[in-house]
């Protein structure tokens, strides 16, 4: 799944290539991306346990994650996923979940981590706060009413 979504996140970046007809099926399945990832949001506070560091539903949540910031940065998609009901709510609520579990110990949410090793920069999860938060700004963009949400 993991692999899928990088696929999806290259062919979405590739903006010089996409079609018409790409375009019209990557808004089909924004709402199905858009659901998985408030299903599976979640998971990704898992990763604050040393242990569950190759946790693969946070994984593929945090892949979710890039692939939607990536879609919300295109004006065609970006209209679609602003209406869809829930997603600026998940994306605040997972923000300020991931934030306080960064303050109640040290992990890979705290805002001062400090990076001692190639391995602790390489962590999937080292800038998911920075991506909610393009997220929330994406589906803010030119929408009043989800400037109001915030």
């Amino acid at each position: 799944r993991v692999t899928l979504l990088e696929l999806l996140m290259v062919k979405v970046n590739d903006k010089n290539s996409v079609t018409s007809e790409e375009l019209e099926v990557f808004v089909r399945h924004a709402d199905f991306l858009a659901g998985c990832f408030q299903e599976n949001c979640g998971a990704v506070l898992k990763l604050t346990a040393a242990a569950d560091a190759e946790n693969e539903e946070a994984l593929v949540t945090i892949r979710l994650l890039d692939v939607l910031c990536e879609m919300t940065s295109n004006n065609n998609q970006l209209e679609h996923l602003q209406a869809f009901p829930g997603l600026l709510e998940t994306a605040i609520d997972t923000l300020r979940l991931t934030h306080l579990a960064g303050k109640q110990a040290v992990n890979v949410f705290t805002a001062t981590h400090a990076v001692t090793g190639q391995e602790e920069i390489a962590h999937p999860a080292v800038g998911f706060k920075s991506h909610l938060i393009r997220l929330i700004g994406n589906l803010c963009y030119k929408n009043k009413e989800n400037q109001d949400k915030v």
